[in-house]
């Protein structure tokens, strides 16, 4: 791993593969070891003819971690992507996301369509203009001075998975506060690079695909059968509907 200072923050981030280059954007309170390593991402990509380039998001892994929620406003998300393209010299990279990273993902395409060869947005549908509910329990849970003290499932889950992944309670915390900008329905139309939406069939989280599918011009879209927000990540459909989608759009 290797890093750079995007602005006040110092980010890591790690590069494999040879090839098109793939940008990969983690999802919230994991990193890109949890998210793409562990789930045999960057092996798929880099075994299918692709630069895999891997990077914590601020608040999360290795990368630097302020505690101002003004810090994490998405479009300064997007731009520690833009900066670390800058760094590796890559005029043009497809975007994967995840989660939060696929809000992250659009940002960074709306604000510079011109570094952005295609876009995957995964693990976030509907959502990402409906907006989620419960932030304001995820944070309560996060804060909390144990997770035995949490006890609705869904923010007790985010705690737990926090935990597991040894992350910086308070960071994420003013992450979560900052992380529930929308993007409108007109925003996401103004996206002309080739786009996929991936969602598991039971990803509350997500939400449906169809009203991203339908607005963005000419995306496409896949369901994956029986996952939800956590089992999506590692799926192989998933890989080989991305890994498919990519060679099309590089003509392969």
């Amino acid at each position: 791993m290797a890093q750079f200072r995007s602005g006040t923050v110092d980010i890591d981030y790690d590069v494999a593969g040879t090839g098109e280059p793939v940008l990969l954007i983690h999802g919230f309170a994991s990193n890109a070891r949890v998210n793409w390593a562990d789930t045999g991402w960057v092996d798929a990509l880099v075994r299918a003819g692709f630069e895999a380039i891997t990077f914590d998001n601020r608040g999360h892994g290795k990368s630097g971690k302020p505690y101002d929620p003004a810090a994490y406003e998405p479009a300064i998300m997007a731009e520690d992507a833009c900066r670390l393209l800058d760094r590796l010299s890559i005029t043009r990279a497809h975007v994967i996301g995840y989660s939060m990273g696929a809000r992250i993902g659009a940002f960074l395409t709306l604000a510079h369509p011109e570094r952005v060869k295609s876009l995957v947005l995964a693990g976030l549908a509907s959502s990402l203009i409906a907006g989620l509910e419960g932030g304001d329990e995820v944070v309560r849970a996060l804060e909390a001075p144990s997770r035995e003290e949490v006890k609705e499932p869904g923010p007790r889950s985010f705690r737990i998975f926090a935990e597991q992944t040894r992350s910086d309670l308070r960071a994420l915390a003013a992450c979560m506060r900052s992380q529930r900008q929308t993007i409108t329905a007109s925003e996401l139309q103004e996206i002309e690079v080739p786009t996929l939406v991936v969602a598991g069939e039971l990803d509350e989280i997500a939400g449906p695909i169809d009203p991203v599918v339908d607005t963005i011009p000419g995306a496409r879209g896949v369901v994956l059968p029986g996952r939800n927000h956590m089992s999506a990540v590692g799926d192989r459909l998933f890989k080989e509907s991305v890994i498919a989608f990519l060679r099309s759009v590089d003509g392969g």
